[in-house]
Order: structure tokens, then C-alpha cells, then sequence
């Protein structure tokens, strides 16, 4: 399960950022996945629960915001948001598509308390 060295990735990220702006702890973080990103929502939340326990996060709350794909048709030039892993285009059916949005997963926000 890939989801925990991405946990593991993150919680080294927001330690940083917390020992960065002089944080005692954090209260929520906030990360956008997209559809393609490779991260299944469900398991990276047990990992993150699993993670977070004796360090700054021990209470923290995970949001996770699932981020639509975004593909353009080279064929028809249409530009479409889908929310399921596919790369077809809707309108022409054409395979012949570019993804411009929804592979990646990123630290969005954090809420802090700070000293």
C-alpha cells in the first residue's frame, strides 16, 4: 500500500511547515486528490490516522477534496471534467486526449496553532 510512504511523505511536509511558522500543533489539513493521481481516498485516510498519532497532527482532522480529471480532444478540442478515470472524450470518443488536470495529489492548506 503506496498510501502510507505518501502519509509518511506528507507528515515530514507539515512538520517542516508547523516547525516553520512556530506551530504547537495541527488542527486540519486539507489535500486535493485527483482522479489519477493513484491514491485510493479511503486508504490514505487510515494511514493518515495511523501516522498522525504521537506527533504535531495527533488530533489533526484529514480533509480530502477529490479533484475532477480535466481533458482536452486533440480530435474535437473540447476541453471536459470527468469524475472517473477515463481519458476518452465524451463528445467525439476520440482517444486521442490531453490531461490538463487531476493527476496530482497536493498539501493545500493547513490550520495551525501557533506560539
Amino acid at each position: 500500500m503506496h498510501e502510507y510512504s505518501i502519509v509518511m511523505s506528507l507528515m515530514e511536509q507539515i512538520t517542516q511547515l508547523a516547525k516553520d511558522n512556530n506551530a504547537t500543533d495541527i488542527i486540519r489539513v486539507n489535500i486535493k486528490v485527483g482522479v489519477l493521481s493513484g491514491v485510493e481516498p479511503q486508504l490514505l485516510q487510515t494511514a493518515f490516522d495511523t501516522f498522525k498519532l504521537g506527533t504535531i497532527c495527533n488530533d489533526a482532522e484529514l480533509n480530502l477534496q477529490q479533484q475532477a480529471l480535466v481533458i482536452k480532444c486533440r480530435q474535437c478540442n473540447q476541453q471536459t471534467e470527468l469524475t472517473q478515470r477515463n481519458i476518452v472524450c465524451p463528445h467525439c470518443l476520440s482517444y486521442e486526449t490531453q490531461v490538463i488536470d487531476g493527476e496530482d495529489m497536493m498539501l493545500m492548506q493547513l490550520e495551525m496553532n501557533s506560539i
